[in-house]
């Protein structure tokens, strides 16, 4: 398994600053500079040593990205000049609901290769049209980018199968179909980040033969970006209030426990400035797929929190951008 950083060693994190001033600030208010605030009351062990508001917490990437709002900002006014740029998408149905729908940008090289990309949101929110911004790269590098729509948890009654249902069968709908865009069926990818890295999980561990009739090799390589690949700490978090878990459930979209299924090797990604738990679960899967005998790289992202991970992805000479166009072949190592 390799293993790639970015070159901010030595530096605090945005976490580690934030965090002291919150405290200096706390201990004024208090009652002077010298003033303590009292240690929150652990409660009882959940998840490891975390009690259930740490692993609530750990699992909420909102309390560790003090930015998330102006990043927001930042992203919409990227896909903004993207779009003024390369133009809008073609917008195909995979299948028969309104939500299942991908937007389809294509590069002038005829048989190339495709990207399908599956969006985050905490399984709630997000869209495909959100990150148009990283389609630039790839039509310039010479590769289709297709991008995901499906169903939110919340309509689908918390139940996740339904969206990693939709997100297989739009997978497949690609392969099926990319001669009609031209694209090469034989040279597709996937990749997500956050709760889209965990359904690029997913779709990574398909049986394609025995569900879809397809190739197991379906997809050559795969990106998961800042996701989760063992959902047992997530079902035991504030998730679980709006996705009904089971057992069933937790196992068959746990990616790390269908390891014999993968077929494509897997880029995995995490920022430092990220909850720590987020980290663990990228470096668990990283460790699992090497265990596994399977071609693993592992990306760390020193400095960078959950939704700054995203923005090197749509960058030729980003983080993200770089690996995943090498993957690709599209781009040499340097």
């Amino acid at each position: 398994m390799s293993e790639v950083k970015s070159s901010t060693e030595g530096l605090f994190t945005r976490r580690a600053v934030l965090t002291a001033a919150c405290a200096a600030g706390a201990a004024i208010v208090a009652g002077g500079a010298g003033a303590q605030q009292a240690p929150r009351v652990k409660g009882p062990r959940v998840w490891l040593d975390m009690d259930q508001k740490e692993i609530d917490d750990a699992y909420d990437q909102s309390v560790w990205a003090p930015n998330q709002k102006h990043l927001n900002a930042r992203r919409d006014a990227a896909n903004k000049r993207a779009l003024a740029r390369i133009g809008p998408p073609e917008r195909v149905a995979y299948g028969s609901t309104e939500v299942e729908k991908l937007d389809i940008y294509r590069t002038k090289q005829a048989n190339a290769p495709i990207n399908v990309f599956i969006h985050g949101g905490a399984w709630r929110g997000g869209s495909a049209r959100a990150s148009a911004y990283q389609a630039e790269m790839y039509i310039a590098a010479g590769a289709h980018y297709v991008s995901l729509d499906f169903i939110s948890v919340l309509k689908a009654g918390g139940n996740l199968m339904t969206m990693a249902d939709q997100v297989r069968r739009g997978v497949a709908w690609v392969y099926k179909n990319a001669a009609s865009f031209g694209g090469d069926p034989n040279r597709l990818y996937v990749s997500g980040f956050s709760s889209g890295g965990h359904l690029a999980g997913v779709v990574l561990v398909t049986d394609w033969g025995k569900d879809f009739g397809l190739p197991a090799d379906v997809v050559k390589g795969g990106l998961c970006a800042s996701g989760m690949y063992d959902l047992k700490p997530v079902r035991l978090s504030a998730r679980s209030n709006y996705v009904k878990f089971d057992d069933a459930t937790e196992q068959a979209l746990s990616s790390q426990r269908h390891l014999d299924k993968l077929n494509a090797p897997v880029i995995v990604s995490h920022g430092t400035a990220e909850s720590p738990e987020f980290q663990r679960q990228a470096r668990d899967f990283a460790a699992a797929v090497k265990a596994a005998g399977k071609p693993v790289q592992l990306i760390v992202g020193e400095g960078y929190n959950h939704f700054e991970m995203p923005e090197t992805l749509g960058s030729p000479y980003g983080l993200l951008g770089r690996a995943v166009l090498e993957q690709m072949k599209l781009v040499g190592s340097p």
